[in-house]
């Protein structure tokens, strides 16, 4: 990751589905731990998303929120070097999914694989509103009203970034023409110092004519350095780079985040809807006893019986908690029939365990004083508030409904 890179924001968000499991931590979890300390972050509780598909039973919501957020803190994420917040209270990102709805193709969103997906998975339940159509744009508002850099994804949620995309640009291409667009673009430059003005100017004339795309990274490394400008110049400038009007809205990019399938204890992906979890924070005998009933290679039904690992479910998690060293001592005592499936269950026993001791360690302070969490993302929504009203502002004004002499 450059040093250009590590600067810029990365936004996130979950939906609040009460206390995690093993799979969100391997899957998102640590990579959010990962990425706060070469990032600013901004990590967000999806709570309107949950309503798309759980609009009948909202009862449940809020104690979910407290139970995820204090298995984000046991994870590592630290709010003093991370923005945590509750996506419904911001109400900017629902004005701001309003106002892109304007100009957003209804095409657009009905082309998003997941929509038909989830309607066909989710089919016992009413999903003909307007709530489970509109989420993408929700999530696009979501990931906008920041000006991200980057969404931390898996390879499924690709779609919803090119999304995002095609909504930023889109918007862009409405709404950010500017009466006297380049003397204001010639009077940013001047604010960046001769020698970085020269140079923005000529990585501009190397892109735009000759396709240089090394030259457009480098021009918006310079614009992202550069302290003395503010952001509506620093958006011009960024228009003008790369041949568009001034952006608005940035476009983000999708980081893809390392593939990770955390096997349930039956083998299929780790979920709550399969009953084959395991809880970030839960009992030491109670994890115990799923990995020792675990299933295993069916050909093993003796003690005596060799077997072949690549059958197993417990090899999975051999994969993602043993070193070489142990996968090597489990892979050939399984196919000798020298060890038997309780002495190969032991390590991922005690592997989990001492990763779950440091979850149990790192949450006891939250929930030995529940305020806590509650005074955590209270200063995290006024830190998010502040960022969205400057977005705000800047939407407002170009959609012409920043009306002077008005104030609210």
């Amino acid at each position: 990751m450059s040093s250009a890179m590590s600067s810029e924001l990365v936004v996130s968000g979950m939906r609040p589905t009460g206390a995690l499991h093993l799979g969100h931590y391997h899957g998102a979890l640590k990579n959010w731990v990962r990425l706060q300390t070469g990032h600013p972050c901004f990590f967000f509780v999806a709570d309107w998303h949950a309503l798309t598909t759980h609009y009948d039973s909202p009862d449940v919501i809020e104690a979910s929120i407290w139970e995820m957020v204090i298995d984000w803190l046991a994870a590592g994420i630290d709010p003093a070097q991370s923005t945590l917040f509750i996506q419904s209270r911001v109400p900017e990102h629902a004005e701001l999914h309003l106002l892109l709805s304007m100009a957003t193709p209804l095409g657009w969103l009905e082309r998003v694989p997941t929509y038909k997906d989830q309607q066909e998975k989710l089919a016992d339940r009413d999903l003909a509103t307007y709530g489970f159509l509109g989420y993408p744009l929700l999530q696009s508002a979501d990931i906008l009203m920041y000006r991200a850099a980057w969404v931390p994804v898996g390879e499924d949620q690709v779609p919803h970034i090119e999304l995002t995309r095609e909504v930023a640009r889109r918007f862009n291409h409405l709404f950010g023409r500017e009466p006297g667009f380049e003397q204001k673009v010639r009077d940013a430059a001047a604010r960046l110092g001769g020698k970085a003005s020269k140079r923005y100017f000529e990585l501009r004339t190397r892109y735009q004519e000759q396709g240089d795309a090394a030259a457009l990274d480098e021009g918006r490394a310079l614009l992202q350095a550069a302290a003395s400008l503010g952001q509506a110049d620093r958006e011009r400038l960024a228009g003008y780079l790369d041949g568009s009007r001034r952006q608005i809205l940035a476009e983000p990019q999708a980081l893809l985040t390392e593939a990770s399938r955390m096997p349930g204890i039956d083998g299929q992906k780790m979920s709550k809807s399969y009953g084959n979890a395991i809880a970030m924070r839960e009992d030491p005998a109670s994890v115990a006893r799923k990995i020792r009933t675990m299933p295993t290679d069916p050909a093993r039904v003796r003690r005596t019986d060799p077997g072949e690992p690549e059958r197993c479910p417990v090899w999975q998690l051999h994969q993602v908690y043993s070193p070489e060293e142990t996968r090597s001592w489990a892979a050939a005592g399984c196919r000798s029939a020298g060890i038997g499936c309780l002495e190969c269950k032991q390590p991922v026993i005690e592997a989990i365990g001492r990763e779950q001791q440091g979850f149990l360690e790192r949450a006891q302070p939250y929930l030995d004083s529940p305020g806590l969490v509650r005074d955590i993302m209270a200063d995290g929504c006024t830190r998010a508030r502040a960022a969205a009203a400057e977005t705000m502002r800047d939407v407002r004004e170009v959609m012409g409904l920043a009306y002077k002499g008005l104030s609210v």
